[in-house]
């Protein structure tokens, strides 16, 4: 395939992402979590409201699913996953591909003599995204679950795969698109991810998540202490999550993640590129950085990397999250 071509696939796959229905095969690690303790256990490990949410397949207005936290003590995050209610005593939490087990190990430091089972279960998820995303899906996949990104929405759908492929889930009509569509959409989203955005150490206000993840009414769970202190004084963080967009730069140059960012006075590294990606809809590299508030977005700012031509310095704006409304 020319990279013409290859281009004009990416081109095409992100516009049905933002204006018909495109469809993304993605990597999850799914945790069963069940017992006549899974839910008040969740309540306490979670920042969430756990039992707040209602069961698949009940009625009523309440929610089924929530994005969610696990701290640690201190208030770091462990994990940045989802919870689904199946039932009274039954929950699926699906989280990034290589951190099922992480939020297993971190589920189990604090269960002490409580009735509350974890198993990894291998369930596929397909995520739509665009205006056409819940007409697009088809067959009976177990859970179809809402998404809202800033300025994109869909549904996932998740559960055993169905014995004829994914395809059984999402019609014909549907773009399928690969990780360099995805991964310009989710960057311009301003999502982040385990392993890039959130790391360890990472604190919830400086990534974006409180109002995605946190629920200040439900009473006390693990770590909230930290959280609840940073919220009370404003979200003053040292640091914060940001768009970062490289213009009128050669197709044959490709900014690496890991790239730093400094100041245009070159004085201060203030963070660095955790995710990197070709956006069709700016014509330009779009990237997720965590930078200290020495800049304040939108702001210039210079990205530096080294490749095999040697050192390289680039201009760049620092932009807030969303990239795109």
């Amino acid at each position: 395939m020319t990279s013409f071509s290859m281009e004009s696939d990416v081109r095409a796959e992100y516009q049905a992402l933002r204006s018909t229905a495109g469809v993304h095969l993605l990597r999850r690690d799914v945790i069963r979590v069940s017992g006549p303790a899974a839910a008040s256990y969740l309540q306490g490990q979670c920042s969430q409201d756990v039992e707040a949410l209602a069961s698949a397949g009940g009625s009523g207005a309440a929610p089924i699913t929530a994005d969610a936290l696990l701290l640690s003590p201190q208030g770091k995050i462990d994990t940045y996953l989802r919870i689904t209610r199946l039932g009274d005593d039954e929950f699926i939490l699906d989280t990034d591909d290589g951190f099922g087990e992480v939020a297993i190990a971190r589920l189990e430091r604090f269960r002490l003599r409580v009735k509350v089972e974890f198993e990894l279960v291998p369930w596929a998820c397909m995520a739509i995204r665009g205006p056409a995303a819940l007409g697009a899906v088809i067959g009976s996949p177990q859970l179809v679950l809402p998404v809202e990104w800033p300025g994109l929405a869909g549904v996932d759908l998740l559960g055993p795969g169905p014995d004829g492929g994914l395809a059984e889930w999402v019609c014909d009509q549907a773009v399928r698109c690969g990780d360099p569509a995805w991964e310009a959409a989710r960057i311009e989203a301003g999502i982040p991810v385990n392993g890039r955005e959130v790391t360890e150490g990472s604190i919830a206000a400086e990534v974006g998540l409180v109002d995605r993840t946190v629920s200040f009414t439900k009473g006390c769970f693990t770590g909230q202490e930290l959280v609840a202190r940073i919220d009370s004084r404003g979200s003053n963080v040292a640091r914060r999550l940001s768009g970062v967009v490289i213009e009128d730069l050669p197709t044959t140059v490709s900014v690496p993640v890991g790239a730093a960012v400094w100041t245009v006075d070159q004085e201060h590294q203030v963070g660095q590129l955790s995710s990197v990606a070709w956006s069709p809809g700016s014509q330009s590299s779009v990237a997720l950085a965590t930078l200290h508030r020495r800049v304040t977005p939108p702001e210039s700012v210079l990205v530096r990397w080294e490749d095999s031509s040697g050192p390289r310095t680039v201009h760049a704006m620092a932009h807030p999250l969303p990239l795109v409304v």
